[in-house]
């Protein structure tokens, strides 16, 4: 969700500045009907906002506002419709033609063509670009060319990616992906405009998409406001004028502005509010099943969690946390225990399994004792969890973990939680391979696939393995899921690789988050995806 960059902010002082004015300019909001503005708490994205380059959660918020790829995640379901696709044919799943509907433009009036989408993918995938998401072009022939794994690039662009005419491109793997179009919706595979490349500086300071919002301007720590392009000629045109995504560093003080009115949405209830919610908020609460994971990760760079009993080590961890208590205690039904390494909103035919994890997602301190034990204790004595302090009532949650580590141990020193500042000085921390124990890891999927789930964090080199975890079983298990042309055998095959993670327990697995939301008298028709995103463009300001 979630690398260091060659590109650089434009900067104005202290604050980073998208707009064409001068630095820290606000913009108008409030207002009522169609063209009414609504206020959302938010919290900086890691990384400039290229779509290649984008895996964490706040940035991809902007993302899914400015651009449309070529199939978009239906709001409520889940399922990927086309959007910019007329159409994608394939009849082996590894050749693919793609079609684009015609009259889709940029804001800033470039036409949205074939080759919009072929020079962005060519774009993310090369090394020394060095994009976050390189890696979800990693399928399309020729991308151990233009990314090896060391060195310098052999190319300068995908041999399996051809323009064939101003709304047609083909596409060929490297080998069979039978669901590949399924993942076209996530924000790496949107279109870039010719300014991208003609000023990279420039659109950085002030990037351009084809979707229904526009980015007006940007004050690092403080708001980025996006209003409604009226020029968008998508299906899901925006029904308000606007979004100010205001920061916050302690979504406490979110929620409090909310109830004081100065807020109208909070799109992530702190916990020590839960119990307030239905008196606050009545039916403006909104909490509902979403595609989120929390676990606890691991740094496998560091010889003290990759050790031949590291499995026994970390298996012991997980049945010394005591999942339903938290749950119960602190999150109040808006978490579940997490029973697999994916997420209920799959169903058991996309690949969910509530028996997968078994007994090793139970609490059972006498044999996490035991197994802790076996593996030669906790490194150094102790554990510390690090997490990030400013979203998502993380304290309460890994306190309590810590507690429950500490109770199931007998041992009041055994665990300790590390607090870091903010989501994107932590996020650096983790991509710069800085973590020393286990470190939160919330899993927001990209696409609903089982896929998704497993490869971004668990295959070697994956996008998202931020703990460096590598399994050959595992990845060669993977291969030949997404080689699968039958649906059916792709999932069983998927979930015969998930059960490596478990026996290696490559990551702990705690609850199943539900998204759960606040807003405001003043706004109206206020839902979140299964994302757990609020569906910006659908929100009415009464």
């Amino acid at each position: 969700m979630r690398g260091a960059t060659h590109a650089k902010w434009a900067a104005c002082a202290a604050a980073v500045v998208l707009a064409t004015t001068a630095c820290g300019g606000g913009s108008d909001s409030g207002g009522s009907g169609a063209d009414g503005i609504v206020s959302s708490s938010w919290g900086d994205p890691q990384n400039p906002l290229e779509p290649a380059n984008t895996n964490e959660v706040q940035g991809g918020k902007v993302l899914d506002m400015i651009f449309r790829g070529l199939k978009q995640y239906d709001p409520r379901t889940g399922e990927a419709k086309d959007m910019v696709a007329e159409k994608i044919e394939t009849s082996d799943s590894v050749n693919f033609t793609v079609t684009i509907k015609p009259g889709w433009k940029f804001s800033n009036g470039e036409p949205v063509t074939a080759k919009s989408f072929v020079d962005a993918w060519n774009y993310g995938a090369h090394v020394k670009n060095n994009q976050r998401n390189a890696y979800f072009y990693g399928y399309i022939e020729g991308y151990d060319k233009v990314h090896p794994e060391e060195g310098e690039a052999r190319a300068d662009t995908l041999s399996g990616l051809k323009v064939t005419g101003e709304r047609t491109f083909t596409v060929k793997l490297s080998q069979k992906f039978s669901t590949w179009p399924e993942t076209l919706g996530y924000a790496a595979f949107s279109p870039l405009p010719r300014a991208f490349f003609d000023d990279h500086d420039a659109w950085l300071a002030k990037p351009v998409g084809n979707g229904p919002y526009s980015i007006d301007s940007y004050a690092k720590g403080s708001q980025m406001s996006l209003r409604r392009w009226d020029g968008y000629t998508g299906p899901d045109k925006a029904q308000n004028g606007g979004i100010d995504l205001k920061v916050y560093t302690d979504n406490n003080t979110a929620y409090t502005d909310l109830i004081a009115g100065n807020l109208d949405l909070v799109d992530d209830v702190p916990a020590s509010q839960l119990g307030n919610v239905q008196p606050d908020l009545g039916d403006r609460y909104i909490n509902s099943p979403a595609g989120i994971l929390q676990t606890l990760a691991f740094p496998f760079y560091d010889k003290d969690w990759n050790t031949p009993d590291g499995a026994k080590l970390r298996t012991g961890l997980s049945m010394a946390i005591n999942r339903k208590q938290i749950t119960d205690t602190i999150f109040q039904q808006t978490r579940t225990p997490a029973k697999d390494w994916t997420s209920p909103v799959l169903g058991e035919e996309g690949g969910y399994d509530p028996t997968l994890c078994g007994q090793a997602c139970e609490y059972d301190p006498t044999r996490a004792k035991k197994l802790i034990a076996e593996a030669g204790g906790l490194p150094g004595g102790r554990i510390t969890i690090s997490y990030n302090a400013d979203t998502g009532s993380h304290k309460d949650w890994v306190d309590a973990v810590c507690n429950s580590i500490k109770n199931a141990l007998g041992n009041d020193r055994a665990c300790v939680g590390n607090p870091v500042g903010t989501f994107a000085d932590f996020r650096s921390q983790i991509t710069q391979s800085k973590m020393s124990g286990p470190f939160r890891a919330g899993w927001q999927m990209d696409y609903p696939l089982i896929q998704n789930f497993l490869q971004p964090l668990y295959y070697t080199n994956a996008s998202s393995n931020d703990g460096k975890w590598s399994n050959k079983k595992f990845d060669d298990l993977i291969d030949r899921a997404n080689a699968e042309t039958d649906p059916a055998q792709s999932v069983e095959t998927f979930k015969e690789a998930e059960r490596v993670v478990r026996d290696e327990m490559a990551a702990i697995p705690l609850w199943y988050q539900n998204g759960s939301a606040g807003f405001s008298e003043r706004i109206s028709n206020v839902a979140l995806n299964p994302f757990s995103v609020p569906v910006y463009n659908e929100i009415k300001v009464d």
